[in-house]
């Protein structure tokens, strides 16, 4: 092969001082650029959310700024929070819609609903803790927005903070009650609420018994529930289905969050950037936020979502350490636990499990808890030993067996059978739900300790367990323990 022309010619040495001139930096920043560019687009599409489709979105939030002029706040965590907080604000629902899900009257702008999110900082586990609306709280000195009148601390129900000093106050309540410094503030109306689960199609709930509520239209029955919009708030909005009220709504609106947690994480919604926006669009079209809270936080949110599973997610109540605490001219309130909820609020500062060493064991939820239903335990069968097995998994899963099995009259029981008390036909259903396929038969003035006579189709007995934990009780459920199997 001949010598190739452009290794030989000599003149062409002169003039590579040319780019001498040239800073040599100039090359850099574009290549900088450029490689920053593919990083971050990169990023995003292993987000599964463009940029670009998000930009615009935060001139649909109403911004706010809950953090002018606090002072004295904790120190920062580990992680993000976000105090989350719920009002009735109807002003976009149609008046079919009021009338369908009882959302008639004036809106008193009440917060109903507070949360904090944690959000771990490896974006691997939320944390959701829930603070009842009448908590007994001291509201921080303040000064009053409209009339300029300056407070002293004084008692109050927590969600009165709100009330009297809007969101600044509200978090800063929440802040010196908790000691966990606060990130960003949301704030979601009823419309948001709505609009958001109706674009995700609905979301699937579960009851173990059925749920009516005259004041807010909710009636379901037992079984599996894909609820829209509206039908939705009415499930996290009830608390006149039993004598636990607060306490219970805010058990359902943790096993709402779970719930659509599992939808948004299983539906594709992450992986699809329109669907993602039209969802973000519909949620942030009735939100108030802090000045921060904006796309960055939204693709940040998204990223750390698809590596969620249901058992990512935690939920819990501030502890209760009194109910009914009579205060002054306030009335009934809710004491925490100040040791209990310490610990918790700990463990959110320090970005750490509510739970981590609890072994976590799906268990089925009931109604009546089984530590407060008595069991005897009969073998009607001939194997040796069926007895103990029931008696023990009974025992187990929390049930007051008498620990004392005996043979039944009838050795050839072939379905496993429970007699009780029509009297106690609640309780009895968290009995049934342990031992799936059994025969109930009511028997009158067998009083409260019920029978359960082993047939030859039993298996097994399933874990249950109570939805509303017991008066003070530190107790976290993670999502896979909430949401429909």
């Amino acid at each position: 092969m001949p010598p190739t022309p452009t290794r030989s010619p000599a003149p062409a040495r002169p003039q590579r001082p040319r780019p001498a001139r040239a800073p040599v930096r100039r090359a850099r920043p574009r290549w900088a650029t450029r490689v920053t560019t593919s990083l971050s687009v990169a990023v995003l599409a292993a987000a599964g959310i463009g940029h670009a489709v998000l930009t615009g979105l935060d001139s649909d939030i109403d911004r706010i700024d809950p953090f002018k002029d606090m002072k004295n706040r904790p120190a920062p965590g580990h992680g993000m929070n976000v105090l989350l907080v719920g009002t009735d604000g109807r002003d976009r629902i149609t008046p079919e819609e009021k009338e369908k899900y009882r959302l008639g009257g004036a809106p008193c702008h009440c917060t109903d609903t507070i949360m904090i999110v944690h959000l771990s900082e490896d974006r691997r586990r939320a944390s959701v803790v829930s603070l009842p609306r009448d908590s007994y709280a001291v509201m921080p000195a303040h000064t009053d927005r409209i009339t300029g009148t300056r407070h002293q601390p004084h008692p109050v129900k927590l969600n009165a903070a709100y009330a009297e000093g809007g969101p600044q106050l509200a978090l800063q309540t929440v802040e010196s009650m908790t000691h966990v410094k606060i990130d960003h503030y949301l704030e979601v109306d009823f419309t948001g609420f709505m609009k958001t689960v109706d674009v995700l199609g609905g979301v699937r709930i579960c009851t173990v018994r059925p749920l009516k509520d005259t004041y807010t239209g909710l009636d379901l029955p037992t079984g599996v529930h894909d609820l829209n919009g509206g039908q939705a708030l009415q499930y996290v909005r009830s608390r006149h289905i039993d004598g636990a009220a607060d306490l219970a709504r805010m058990q359902r609106q943790q096993r709402f969050l779970a719930a659509l947690i599992a939808r948004v994480t299983s539906s594709g919604v992450l992986l699809n950037p329109i669907k993602f926006r039209d969802v973000t669009q519909a949620a942030l079209g009735s939100v108030r936020a802090d000045k921060g809270f904006g796309t960055n936080e939204l693709i940040d949110l998204g990223r750390a979502m698809r590596t969620f599973s249901p058992s990512s997610s935690e939920f819990t109540t501030v502890p209760i350490g009194k109910m009914g605490y009579a205060v002054k001219g306030i009335g009934s309130t809710l004491k925490w636990d100040e040791r209990k909820a310490d610990r918790l609020f700990r463990a959110l500062r320090d970005d750490k499990p509510l739970a981590p060493r609890r072994v976590r064991v799906k268990a089925l939820h009931v109604d009546v808890p089984p530590q407060q239903i008595r069991v005897q335990v009969e073998n009607g069968t001939a194997t040796a030993g069926l007895g103990r097995r029931v008696d023990s998994g009974l025992s187990a899963t929390g049930f007051r067996t008498t620990r004392a099995p005996v043979n039944a009259p009838d050795r050839s029981v072939r379905r496993t059978i429970v007699q009780y008390d029509p009297r106690w036909d609640r309780s009895v259903k968290s009995l049934a739900t342990a031992l799936p396929g059994s025969e109930l038969r009511a028997v009158k003035g067998r009083g409260p300790l019920m029978k359960v006579i082993a047939g030859t189709d039993f298996k097994e007995v399933r874990r249950v367990r109570a939805e509303v934990p017991a008066q003070g009780e530190f107790k976290t459920v993670t999502g896979d323990e909430v949401v429909c199997p």
